[in-house]
């Protein structure tokens, strides 16, 4: 399932790339004059996830528009007793940015998931103590979790979310769920982490989506609880929204 499509640099129109693409999500950043495309660099991951695939990007997305949006396979899942099989990820826009480590694919949820938005919970500037827990009270089935947070002393960050852990340890400075990891590294001191929590699937993405990690989990039907909690010291949500959605369906 190859892909290749420009991506203007840091926004910049004047500096274009092209992004050649492969089914198991690594891609390659370069340069491409209609018969050749010549690589730049490294050959990259793109996601980190149990269950991302062959993804895709949409053509002839008007010139009002402009931007580049992608939806994944997620394979390999397992639903009991249910009439599919296999899933698509929540669609993502894509841009290059400039890192330290040089120029990256960002995978980021498009806006129009607000469209779904039920009840919002926010907090701001809210000091995060071990065994605090700011979500206690929430119950729903389907979340959009945006949230900054100072990580302080904590020596990890641990959403639970209908039973599935996604933590963040400051020590390790790496990114957890579902058996898998992938390296973050704090900008002053701080994540941003945003999480889309679907009825089998769980979207999980580090500061602003430089890391994405797409995993499929059947969670049991009855949990609908969500948690937050630092662990080993204090740390801040300087920002969080927690929003409840609704199907997409109805």
């Amino acid at each position: 399932c190859p892909d290749l499509f420009p991506l203007p640099v840091d926004g910049d129109p004047h500096n274009v790339k092209w992004v050649f693409w492969g089914a198991n999500g690594n891609y390659m950043i370069g340069t491409f004059d209609g018969w050749t495309f010549q690589r730049e660099g490294e050959i990259l991951s793109a996601d980190a996830g149990a269950n991302f695939a062959a993804a895709q990007t949409w053509n002839d997305i008007p010139g009002s528009d402009g931007r580049r949006i992608q939806i994944a396979w997620m394979g390999s899942g397992v639903y009991p007793n249910m009439p599919f099989n296999q899933q698509m990820t929540f669609p993502c826009e894509l841009s290059l940015r400039t890192t330290p480590d040089g120029l990256r694919l960002f995978r980021y949820p498009v806006g129009e998931i607000e469209a779904l938005a039920v009840e919002r919970h926010s907090w701001c500037d809210a000091t995060l103590r071990p065994g605090d827990d700011p979500l206690d009270g929430i119950h729903h089935d389907l979340l959009d979790i945006r949230a900054e947070i100072d990580l302080g002393t904590a020596r990890s960050i641990l959403f639970t979310l209908r039973g599935e852990p996604v933590r963040y340890s400051s020590s390790e400075e790496r990114l957890f769920c579902r058996r898998t990891s992938a390296p973050l590294r704090p900008v002053d001191g701080r994540v941003k982490l945003r999480i889309l929590l679907d009825r089998t699937s769980i979207e999980v993405f580090g500061n602003r989506g430089l890391v994405s990690m797409t995993s499929c989990f059947v969670p049991e039907p009855d949990d609908r609880t969500a948690s937050l909690e630092a662990i080993g010291g204090t740390a801040t949500v300087v920002e969080m929204h927690v929003t409840e959605l609704r199907s997409a369906w109805n």
